[in-house]
C-alpha cells in the first residue's frame, strides 16, 4: 500500500554490453518529483494527498541517436493497481513469470516526441531482502532483481538493445524531501555480482553509507567500500561523489544534468575488475526551491 502523502516507485536501468546506450524507466505512484503532488500535499490536512492521483511514468534514454526523455504523469482514473502489475496510462510494469516487462508508449512534454518499446528484464535471483533507509522505517529500499539481463526491443526511437539490468522498488510514508536533505546511489554489475552504494543525509542529522553485494546465486553480503571519490560538479553546480575500495572514479558521461538531480555514468573497478556504473546525485533541498517548484511543469506532460 502507499499511504495518502507518500510514495511508491519501481526502477529499472539497463546499459548495453558495449557501453553506447542506456535507458531508465520509473514508475510512480505518488510522484515524488510532480510539483503537482507537493501542491496537493500542501493543501491537504496533515499533507494526506491521495498518491493515485499523482502517478506518472518517466522513461529515458541515452545513446547515439536516441536521447529521450519522458515524464508522463496521469490521475486516478488512468491507473490500475494489481499484484503483479502496474498500468499508468498507456504504459505498464509488470511481471510475466520470472520476467519483468515495462511496455511504454508515452511522448516528450515540449515536442511531443513518440517513445515507445518493450523492454524484458531477466533478474538471476531474488534477494528479497527490504532494507529501512531511516532510524524509523518510514523510507525503505526494495532490491527485487539487483542482477539481470535485459533486452529492450525500441519502436520509437527504433533500438534493440542488450546489456545488464537492474531493477529495484523505494516505498516511503512521507514525502522524500520529510527524511533526506540529499543522497546518492550506485549500482555496477559485474557477470557474477552487482555492486550497490547508498549514501544520504537524513533530516534528523544522522547519515547513512550502505553497500551491498548482490551475487547471481542470490547470495547477498555487506559492501564497505570506505574510500570518497568526488566526481565534480554539473552543469547546474550539483555536487556528485561515489565511494570505492580504493579505485579510481571519474565521470564518463552525464546522462541528466538538473537543478536537483543528476544521473552520471561513472567508470571505477570493484576489485580489479573495471565497470561501468550508473550513479545518481539528488538534491531534495534545491527540489524543494521555489525556483525548481516553478521550472518543473516544463518538464512534465500532465495527462489528467
Amino acid at each position: 500500500m502507499v499511504p495518502p502523502g507518500g510514495y511508491g516507485w519501481w526502477y529499472l536501468d539497463a546499459l548495453s554490453d558495449d557501453g553506447s546506450h542506456g535507458l531508465t524507466i520509473i514508475a510512480f505512484v505518488g510522484s515524488v518529483f510532480s510539483p503537482y503532488y507537493a501542491r496537493a500535499r500542501a493543501k491537504a490536512p496533515d499533507g494526506a494527498a491521495d498518491p493515485m492521483a499523482h502517478c506518472a511514468i518517466n522513461v529515458a534514454l541515452y545513446g547515439p541517436g536516441i536521447d529521450a526523455w519522458v515524464f508522463s504523469e496521469y490521475g486516478a482514473s488512468e491507473v490500475e493497481r494489481r499484484p503483479e502489475q502496474l498500468q499508468v496510462g498507456s504504459s505498464a510494469i509488470g511481471w510475466e513469470g520470472d520476467c519483468l516487462v515495462v511496455r511504454f508508449d508515452e511522448r516528450t512534454a515540449v515536442f511531443g516526441q513518440r517513445v515507445a518499446g518493450t523492454v524484458r528484464l531477466y533478474p538471476s535471483a531474488f534477494p528479497n531482502r527490504p532494507e529501512p533507509l531511516d532510524a524509523h522505517g518510514r523510507h525503505t529500499w526494495f532490491p527485487a532483481a539487483p542482477h539481470a539481463h535485459v533486452v529492450a526491443e525500441l519502436t520509437a526511437p527504433q533500438l534493440t538493445l542488450r546489456g545488464t539490468g537492474y531493477h529495484d522498488a523505494n516505498f516511503g510514508d512521507e514525502p522524500l524531501e520529510a527524511g533526506f536533505h540529499d543522497w546518492s546511489w550506485s549500482r555496477a554489475a559485474l557477470p557474477d555480482r552487482t555492486v550497490v552504494l547508498y549514501d544520504a543525509h537524513r533530516c534528523d542529522g544522522s547519515t547513512l553509507q550502505l553497500g551491498r553485494v548482490f551475487h547471481a546465486d542470490g547470495h547477498v553480503e555487506p559492501l564497505a567500500a570506505e574510500q570518497t571519490m568526488t566526481l565534480g560538479r554539473t552543469r547546474w553546480w550539483m555536487a556528485r561523489s561515489t565511494r570505492t575500495d580504493g579505485a579510481p572514479a571519474k565521470v564518463v558521461r552525464t546522462l541528466e544534468d538538473t537543478p536537483f538531480y543528476a544521473r552520471t555514468q561513472v567508470a571505477t573497478a570493484v576489485g580489479e575488475v573495471p565497470v561501468r556504473a550508473v550513479h545518481e546525485s539528488l538534491s531534495l533541498s534545491r527540489f524543494c526551491s521555489p525556483l525548481v517548484q516553478t521550472m518543473l511543469p516544463f518538464r512534465i506532460r500532465r495527462v489528467s
